[in-house]
């Protein structure tokens, strides 16, 4: 059997119109060194690292030329189990189990879920054109710069406040739905449910020429009230969104989420059948293996109202936020309750080193800032510098170093880099969650 080594991927980039434009763009700027490409002026919303169809990455071999044609790592993977470990090759196969990105939001993301390994494959069978595969796709984000986001229902005494003071959405989807819902007993966990996928329902399905005048009266009422009283946060977000998608029930759906906004460091994740809406900021991003989405506003997209509403939790109350687990002095862990992945994020200061085990599953790792090496065994040392994106097989140690002039001056890259830490080499490595292998 041939020896295994680390092997450097070159990267797929997505230019959906809510990425951020040109340099200002995180997920830019690392495709740009990840792949020699210049940077236009072009909205870059996601760096793929993985081996799904819609954006595969490439195998790049030592001593290959720029026009060499480069292999698949999903078909590289196929001829090389061995790198994945025997559990993780039994249980999903000769592929990846996770999709691993950067992501740069320019305009806030459509209102949307992700459905479940029940639903997935319903999907993909009757609109495999919409749905592009028969994967779920629980996902997490850990933030890069100041992060913000929808997620998830407020909670009912919450929501009975938004509805109290929210005319124009009680009018749209009636006041006995509404009436319901305000007068429920909240330790009814059954009927609470129920009538907020009432009202919820009865809002996204609403008639387009009823939401456009609801969102206008809305509209008008906040920016007067705006001259007399300071508004609340959510008042400010919907006309932050209308201003991006005017007359979209997205505007008014706002109300009925959670608000978060993550620090850099900070991690948000996501389970299958939960809404959600990434607004603004960096992330990196880590799912399983789909790009299965089911929208239902704030997008020019395909809406699904009907499957949207009826695969919901509607579970309520505020989302877990994950702060990370020092795992070493350089290094910490964010595990999501889910089987496919987990993220370590690693900051080295110039001229520091830090060991990553051998663990039986392998690992993408994607440096995003600075410049520093990686030793394996007693092979020479791989110079790394911000863009090289590697796959480590299963069962391989590596050691990585700082430089001792390891930070990159640029200052964009500053701002992407919060907390003082433009002085590191930053690293975040996407692997297969310690809770399966």
């Amino acid at each position: 059997m041939k020896p295994l080594k680390p092997v450097f991927l070159k990267c797929a980039v997505q230019k959906y119109e809510w990425g951020k434009r040109g340099e200002e763009s995180a997920a830019a700027r690392i495709f740009s060194r990840n792949s020699g490409c210049p940077v236009e002026d072009k909205p870059y919303a996601e760096l793929w690292m993985g081996t799904h169809d819609s954006g595969p990455s490439l195998v790049l071999f030592s001593g290959s030329s720029p026009d060499s044609k480069l292999l698949p790592l999903k078909e590289w993977l196929s001829q090389n189990p061995e790198v994945l470990g025997d559990r993780v090759v039994q249980r999903w196969g000769t592929d990846l189990p996770f999709l691993f990105k950067v992501l740069s939001v320019a305009k806030a993301l459509s209102i949307q879920a992700h459905p479940d390994k029940e639903l997935a494959p319903v999907l993909h069978k009757e609109r495999p054109d919409i749905y592009k595969d028969p994967n779920h796709k629980p996902e997490m984000a850990l933030a890069l710069t100041e992060f913000e986001a929808l997620c998830g229902f407020i909670d009912l005494e919450e929501l009975k406040g938004v509805l109290g003071s929210l005319p124009e959405i009680v009018n749209l989807v009636g006041k006995e739905s509404v009436e319901e819902l305000l007068n429920i007993d909240r330790s009814d966990a059954k009927d609470v449910k129920a009538a907020l996928q009432s009202v919820f329902t009865q809002l996204m399905s609403a008639k387009q020429d009823a939401v456009s005048e609801t969102v206008l009266e809305l509209k008008s009422r906040l920016i007067k009230e705006k001259q007399v009283r300071h508004l609340t946060t959510k008042e400010q977000l919907a006309l932050r969104l209308e201003e991006q998608y005017p007359n979209d029930v997205g505007v008014l759906s706002s109300f009925f989420l959670n608000y978060v906004k993550l620090n850099p460091g900070e991690a948000l994740y996501l389970d299958a059948n939960e809404p959600h809406a990434y607004i603004y900021g960096d992330c990196v991003e880590c799912m399983a293996t789909s790009d299965n989405v089911v929208r239902a506003g704030l997008t020019p997209k395909y809406r699904d109202v009907e499957t949207l509403c009826s695969m919901l939790t509607y579970k309520q109350g505020y989302p877990n936020i994950l702060k990370g687990a020092e795992v070493s002095e350089y290094t910490k862990s964010y595990q999501p309750p889910f089987d496919e992945f987990e993220v370590d994020q690693c900051c080295l200061p110039a001229g520091r080193s830090t060991t990553f085990s051998a663990v039986q599953k392998p690992s993408i790792f994607i440096v995003l800032d600075g410049h520093g090496s990686m030793k394996i065994g007693l092979e020479d040392e791989i110079l790394l510098t911000t863009g090289n994106i590697f796959l480590v097989p299963a069962g391989m140690e590596i050691i990585l170093t700082a430089n001792a002039d390891s930070a990159e001056t640029s200052s964009k890259d500053n701002d992407t880099n919060e907390n003082n830490k433009s002085s590191t080499f930053q690293l975040c490595r996407a692997v297969v969650n310690s809770r399966f292998v």
